[in-house]
């Protein structure tokens, strides 16, 4: 949802609400930004009867010149110096009034007379609608879950410790999949199609299902990919073996089993499910990034999407009917043979979900778009939506950027739309790689944000863990997430999200599926939420490993509130702040309140 304050002496407030995140933003009256140390934030929660300031971490040097790892303070007294702004702790479908407080004078006798800006606000429901989105914490390198769970492994944490911090990490993603599968009744039918699947809970969950008289059949990858190393380590093939443990384990019938073995050099990458209830279509949808898995549920960042949609369910109900036939190229097949049968899955893979040749002239409302497909096409329109956004766009890359993002990325100026890439890793050069790395950056108006943590105390920040130290993830220990938003401040945003990884083999050779969501202000919001508060958080943490990387060591003063007004020159004209900041002024289908 979208508010804008009333505009008051000291300006006007803006914000947008996911289902736990809210991100605000404060366009300050000239008067109000002379002599600004900040704003004391105070939220008001009349349900629970409860009015506070909020907590903050910077200080002021003069008050608290070496403050000590874990220290919290009030914004009444260390206000947040800046004029964007977010509440990662809200509660779905609530109503909160966040009060900003203006703050003059000095640290240590501070002026609070200038007058409040004032903004009552609604967090989006969790559950219930056409399209609900559940995002993982994804951020086990972070201060709050090590002030919560310190850094000990989770195999190694008591029972009960280790129950409460795979809870706290989850969310709400593990019991929206468990839902899901309970809302389903005797006599429905729930196809399913997984990568990873090899999550106890959600396993017993389908079991039950099957006991229960639903009619439940499962489609895995297996293909048969094992190798032996130079150094004669064996590597079993993933994810075959463990899924096949894990289904014995649960007791699944090998009758409503289906594994997907042809096509051993492609992944059946899809994490999807497609309920239809006894004798009627097909009517609801489960899909999004997230592996039946631990690591998949709550170490790195993940998403799930329950779809409410006939028309997308039956969708991803042919789909589903096409990989049951296990498609595609044999082991042993001749070349032409191959050729033939992958052509003939690629046709048919189209046929299930025929998207625009321009996906800037997708209609309003919700298609699916499934791989893997002929050409490169259905990529090169992704890179185009993205470098034709018009005022922001936002991505996450578990794998790098493609060559065809960063083509049409390259000659974009600062006076184009903004762009903020949340990456797993640093883009940098492979010194293997035999093309010309291609560099895109804050002079393309590119803004890139990769998983790391806090390795060492720095002032008040303590030492983090990692969902990859905590034995939850071997591989991506961070940004698993797929989602690309385009302009989804505006009134007519694009959500691209699901299974794939915006590149070439998600495209050309893997199983996979995605959403393509046109005009939905609700998903827009949530999605647009969470990458904020994703990229804020690695944001902080990139530029400090870059700083170590570096050799360099921290500056002390940017770690710091800044005790005059000076601090507000990072909102100068051209700069990113305020970019973003003239972005939210301009927010599309707000209401006063």
């Amino acid at each position: 949802m979208r508010f804008r304050s009333r505009k008051v002496a000291s300006g006007r407030a803006y914000a947008v609400s996911g289902t736990n995140t809210i991100s605000f933003a404060i366009d300050a009256s000239p008067a109000a930004r002379t002599g600004l140390l900040g704003f004391a934030v105070e939220r008001i929660d009349t349900a629970k009867n409860e009015q506070y300031y909020v907590a903050g971490f910077k200080v002021f040097p003069s008050v608290i010149p070496s403050p000590v790892p874990h220290l919290q303070v009030s914004t009444y007294d260390h206000p947040v110096q800046s004029f964007v702004w977010d509440d990662f702790t809200a509660a779905p479908d609530h109503e909160y009034t966040y009060v900003f407080h203006p703050i003059k004078g000095r640290p240590k006798k501070l002026d609070r007379s200038a007058p409040p800006i004032r903004i009552t606000v609604r967090t989006e429901p969790l559950s219930g609608q056409d399209h609900d989105v559940y995002f993982n914490r994804g951020v086990a390198s972070s201060q709050a879950y090590e002030r919560r769970f310190g850094s000990t492994p989770i195999a190694a944490l008591d029972p009960a410790t280790r129950t409460a911090a795979l809870a706290w990490l989850s969310r709400d993603l593990e019991q929206a999949i468990l839902r899901f599968i309970a809302a389903c009744k005797p006599g429905d039918t729930l196809h399913c199609c997984f990568y990873e699947f090899h999550h106890a809970p959600v396993l017993d969950a389908l079991a039950r299902a099957i006991t229960a008289g639903v009619d439940v059949r499962i489609i895995v990858d297996a293909k048969v990919n094992g190798s032996t190393d130079k150094n004669g380590t064996v590597h079993e093939s993933f994810p075959r073996v463990a899924n096949l443990a894990a289904i014995a384990d649960a007791g699944l019938p090998s009758d409503r089993i289906t594994l997907r073995e042809h096509r051993a050099t492609a992944i059946a990458h899809n994490k999807f499910m497609v309920r239809t209830p006894k004798g009627k279509e097909p009517t609801e949808v489960w899909t999004g990034s997230t592996n039946i898995s631990l690591g998949g549920i709550a170490g790195q960042t993940n998403v799930g999407h329950w779809v409410r949609d006939r028309a997308v369910a039956a969708q991803f109900d042919r789909y589903w009917t096409l990989l049951q036939g296990d498609p595609g190229a044999r082991d042993g097949d001749d070349p032409a043979t191959a050729t033939t049968r992958n052509a003939e899955l690629e046709a048919a893979v189209e046929a299930c979900s025929p998207v625009p040749g321009n996906l800037a002239d997708l209609g309003p409302g919700t298609i699916a778009a499934f791989s893997p497909r002929q050409g490169a096409g259905l990529l090169s329109e992704y890179a185009a939506l993205l470098d034709g956004a018009a005022t922001e766009g936002c991505i996450t890359l578990a794998f790098g950027v493609s060559a065809v993002f960063k083509g049409l990325l390259q000659d974009n100026t600062d006076q184009d739309a903004l762009i903020f890439m949340l990456l797993e890793k640093k883009d940098v050069p492979n010194p293997r790689a035999k093309t010309a790395f291609v560099w895109i950056n804050a002079s393309n108006n590119v803004y890139k944000a990769w998983g790391s943590f806090i390795r060492d105390p720095v002032y008040q920040w303590a030492k983090e863990t990692s969902a990859g130290l905590l034995g939850l993830n071997q591989h991506v220990s961070f940004i698993h997430s797929k989602f690309m938003l385009i302009d989804p401040l505006g009134t007519d945003p694009i959500v691209v999200t699901g299974s794939a990884n915006f590149s070439d083999d998600s495209v050309n050779t893997n199983d996979e599926n995605m959403l393509l969501i046109r005009g939905n202000l609700r998903v827009a919001d949530i999605y647009f939420t969470e990458f904020n508060r994703l990229f804020n958080h690695y944001y902080f943490r990139s530029v400090t490993e870059s700083v170590h990387a570096r050799g360099e060591a921290d500056d002390s003063a940017s770690l710091f509130l800044v005790e005059d007004d000076s601090w507000q020159e990072k909102y100068a004209p051209g700069t990113l702040k305020a970019k973003r900041l003239d972005r939210f002024v301009a927010l599309g289908g707000a209401v006063t309140r």
